[in-house]
């Protein structure tokens, strides 16, 4: 599959490129900056140290939420987009950046942990995710039946993650913050996901999420450059799960790794491509 295809199918079918944007985002193409942050839940007033952010969203409630991000020390401006949890919705705005000046992405979520080395708060670099997702099929080939990637690994923008990685372990030792490296597997559920931990684990993978294996991916057919950047909600392993288990001292150690250590190797990395 091309980027090229997928617009020609829309095309097809009566919708113009420069909708595109508008139509996923709720914004035209060129109010999206070269640098942008994309975050299935977080919201940028978890993130002051970032810069002054301005709404942009036309709606007050909608789906995908955009704002715009201006940082005065480095004279960074970025997008930062909410798409809401699941593969199918990050896909799609992510596709939709191809028609934009969009350059990178740094993609920042929550992971479980499915290694007890692994704590609540830490933060992970994921150096591929395993698709276990569904949407990815729709991008991965020309046709349906050719485009079964189940278990397949994809991978971050080689040069942009390698950036990530040496920021995050410089900024993590001055902060006193374990990270680790990522093997990522992408799921499509939370309920269920339990029943199958064991074979997850048996792939080699160490923490699991449900969007960067698409992210990945749909980054590369639009040929933008992203990398993510994780913060370990849960623990699967040491039965500190979303369900229950994790103290008060882990969720302020994860408090803090967010708003003093993400916001760091966000600025540190991006200024960088100034």
């Amino acid at each position: 599959m091309k980027y090229e295809d997928l617009l020609a199918g829309i095309r097809r079918y009566g919708a113009r490129d420069q909708d595109l944007c508008m139509k996923q985002l709720d914004i035209s193409s060129d109010q999206v900056q070269e640098n942008v942050l994309i975050a299935p839940w977080w919201e940028p007033e978890m993130f002051p140290q970032l810069g002054e952010a301005k709404y942009l969203s036309s709606s007050t409630s909608p789906s995908i939420k955009v704002w715009d991000i201006f940082n005065k020390e480095c004279g960074l401006h970025m997008t930062y987009i909410k798409t809401g949890i699941g593969a199918p919705v990050l896909m799609d705005a992510l596709l939709s950046l191809g028609v934009t000046p969009c350059k990178r992405v740094l993609f920042i979520g929550s992971v479980g942990a499915l290694d007890a080395n692994i704590g609540i708060g830490d933060v992970v670099v994921p150096e591929y995710s395993v698709c276990g997702d569904g949407a990815s099929r729709y991008i991965a080939a020309d046709t349906l039946h050719a485009g079964d990637v189940f278990g397949e690994k994809a991978y971050p923008d080689d040069r942009l993650l390698q950036t990530v990685l040496n920021n995050t372990a410089r900024i993590c030792e001055e902060n006193r913050v374990n990270y680790h490296i990522g093997r990522n597997f992408s799921i499509d559920t939370i309920f269920a996901q339990f029943a199958h931990i064991e074979e997850i684990i048996a792939m080699g993978c160490n923490v699991i999420e449900m969007e960067t294996a698409v992210a990945f991916r749909a980054a590369k057919l639009a040929g933008i450059s992203l990398a993510a950047i994780f913060s370990v909600s849960d623990n699967t392993i040491t039965h500190k799960s979303l369900m229950g288990g994790r103290t008060e001292a882990e969720q302020e150690y994860r408090r803090f790794t967010r708003s003093t250590v993400f916001p760091r190797i966000i600025l540190d990395t991006l200024c960088q491509q100034i």
